[in-house]
């Protein structure tokens, strides 16, 4: 509800595992885990990373520990709390850390339309939070129509842009590209709200 993805482990080993091999914004740790507690894991994502690490205990003698222990967590919340103190305090951390980090941090390259969300960078496309696997053409078509919205290209356009090359009688593969990428992306490919087929002319990317 407010915007964030969230993966969960429930035992502590998993948790740590994944926590040192993946990236994530932020980390909301619960100190009573199974097989390895939440002193330990905290101990050990600072070790490695400087993400942001929330600590939330049904005791408050618990918190005083991590404090006094010095395990290099950012925040920490007793239980109960509301869901709403939760998610500011992670708003509040993620903004800091970002504001802390960002000049170091170099920013991918995005195209956000209306739920799809194109990763120039790291050459990723998902459409409402859900990844599509494109081919490299795929990719670089539907990022060229992208990042040029409204705009009506030709065939043979679009066949010199991406496979860079004259157009000699085989803009069919543009067609087939079209199709396959609206295969990937559209809810319903017969009524495309992404690739629009301008008729007689080409195609051009809806905004």
């Amino acid at each position: 509800m407010s915007g964030f993805q969230a993966e969960i482990e429930t035992r502590g080993d998993a948790g740590l595992k994944k926590a040192l091999e993946e990236d994530f914004d932020l980390f909301i740790l619960d100190l009573m885990l199974p097989n390895i507690d939440g002193f330990e894991i905290c101990k050990k994502i600072r070790e490695k990373k400087n993400t942001p690490v929330i600590v939330v205990s049904a005791k408050k003698d618990d918190i005083d520990k991590v404090r006094g222990l010095g395990l290099g967590a950012d925040d920490y919340i007793t239980k109960p709390f509301s869901p709403s103190e939760l998610v500011a305090r992670v708003k509040a951390h993620m903004a800091r850390y970002e504001r802390l980090v960002g000049s170091n941090i170099s920013q991918n390259d995005i195209i956000e339309i209306r739920g799809i969300r194109i990763d120039k960078t790291a050459r990723r496309v998902s459409v409402d939070g859900e990844e599509k696997n494109l081919t490299a053409k795929e990719f670089d078509l539907l990022t060229f129509l992208a990042s040029n919205p409204n705009h009506v290209y030709t065939k043979e356009e679009l066949f010199q842009k991406i496979w860079d090359m004259e157009s000699i009688g085989d803009i069919a593969t543009v067609t087939v590209h079209i199709k396959k990428i609206r295969e990937k992306i559209e809810l319903d490919t017969s009524n495309p709200q992404y690739i629009e087929t301008i008729w007689g002319v080409g195609y051009r990317f809806k905004i």
